[in-house]
């Protein structure tokens, strides 16, 4: 049987744990929305909660911050890492830049304002995502739909920056990703490929 202190304490974690979840969604709509301005009064106002819940629960905005990116990125992780699975390696990386695309067309304004912020989990998510991205292009060059006369570590930069410059584009849009992933994989297909 319990009592009225232990249920008193099950009913506050219960509320922290709501809360945590109410701040961290709060935070990753805010990134969504492109939002610039992703203040403590901001994520409170739209979590429903008061600022002071906000630095209690994560110890201050940075790590909050951090919290949400490294969730955000870890969908588009986990897609990576299933692209590996998917029988034909050239279709798998251009579907997943495409995605790459989609993802930072929604988050770069937001991400832009990460730059001299301490955020530990995000990094580990990033190193996470890169190494899928040149693991699904080593894969797409060992299968002979890559052409291997240009160094890997230009091909990774070639398409990284590329996607990048994509998902900043004012007319960014899935189907112009799309078109921007065929360039890049015409580009990058093997010379005795070409016709």
């Amino acid at each position: 049987m319990s009592t009225p202190a232990a249920d008193g304490v099950t009913r506050r974690r219960a509320d922290a744990v709501r809360n945590r979840q109410r701040v961290l969604a709060a935070t990753k709509a805010l990134f969504a929305a492109g939002r610039v301005d992703i203040t403590v009064d901001a994520i409170s106002q739209r979590a429903g909660v008061g600022a002071a819940t906000v630095v209690r629960t994560f110890g201050g905005k940075d790590a909050l911050i951090d919290a949400a990116v490294a969730e955000l990125l870890e969908p588009l992780i986990q897609r990576g890492r299933d692209a590996l699975r998917e029988p034909d390696a050239e279709l798998a990386l251009r579907s997943f830049l495409t995605e790459v695309m989609a993802f930072q067309s929604a988050h770069w304004i937001s991400g832009e304002r990460l730059g001299g912020m301490e955020l530990p989990r995000t990094a580990v998510q990033r190193a996470a995502l890169n190494e899928v991205g040149l693991d699904l292009i080593i894969r797409a060059r060992d299968g002979g739909a890559i052409r291997t006369d240009i160094d890997i570590a230009v091909v990774t930069v070639l398409i990284s920056e590329v996607t990048y410059a994509i998902a900043k584009s004012d007319s960014a849009s899935r189907a112009l990703s799309e078109s921007y992933v065929s360039v890049i994989m015409d580009g990058l297909r093997p010379q005795r490929d070409r016709a």
